[in-house]
């Protein structure tokens, strides 16, 4: 199986060059394309450095102009991926919350399955060091989506996944509806309701140790009013 990670980068220069080792001793055989939107703390500068001095080969870069969105950068990383036949392609933060530990049994998992979730709502999984109201907002919004959207995930905000080329191949990147946090809700939903089988797998995620975190109570909002737009768009998204 030909693998490939999609990392997207805003200001992570204290945490790439360490992400990107525990990757590759994790799943040696990977390659990972780091996507990053013009950092101001030139995060790319030490991308390009280890493409070329340590993982040459292995680790590619797509720079971009500027800050132009999370959904956005794994869009242009699915094409990406698309585009160079690999039949495997996962996507995480940079920024350990989403621990490379995992990825072994997730991409043994697309085996049987087209795309694993790290799930941190299933038992065996759960988050260190949130706050009440992150807690609240990230359980709140998968738990609000699941209902509307009448998918028996548990886990639909959550960014830590891994696909079959087939997946995303069917459910056309190229026309989201979502470019921000709702996004991760979108491919998820799309996935579901086009047949393909998905399976939830437990992970604990930490709380970014090193920056800051991009996550917001507008964002939350915007995200709650996309779920709405995307039931009611439902029959849009099914290929016959």
């Amino acid at each position: 199986m030909k693998k490939m990670i999609i990392i997207a980068t805003y200001n992570e220069k204290d945490n790439i060059e360490n992400i990107l080792s525990e990757v590759y001793k994790n799943v040696p055989d990977v390659h990972i394309l780091v996507i990053d939107d013009n950092s101001p703390d030139k995060t790319y500068e030490i991308v390009e450095r280890l493409a070329l001095e340590k993982y040459h080969g292995q680790l590619f870069l797509l720079k971009r102009s500027g800050k132009l969105g999370l959904g956005t950068a794994y869009v242009a990383g699915f094409k990406w991926g698309l585009e160079r036949n690999y039949d495997a392609i996962g996507q995480m933060d940079a920024d350990f919350s989403h621990n490379p530990a995992y990825l072994p049994e997730m991409f043994n998992t697309l085996e049987t399955y087209d795309l694993a979730i790290g799930s941190r709502y299933v038992a065996g999984g759960g988050v260190v060091n949130w706050s009440a109201k992150r807690k609240f907002i990230s359980r709140g919004g998968s738990l609000y989506s699941k209902i509307i959207l009448g998918i028996p995930i548990n886990d639909l905000t959550g960014g830590f996944k891994c696909w079959r080329r087939e997946v995303l191949a069917t459910i056309d990147v190229d026309n989201f509806m979502s470019t921000g946090f709702s996004f991760q809700i979108e491919t998820t939903y799309k996935a579901y309701i086009n047949g393909f089988k998905i399976k939830e797998i437990p992970i604990v995620f930490e709380d970014r140790v090193l920056g800051q975190s991009k996550m917001s109570g507008g964002i939350f909002k915007e995200a709650l009013l996309m779920v709405l737009k995307l039931r009611l768009n439902k029959n849009k998204f099914i290929k016959k």
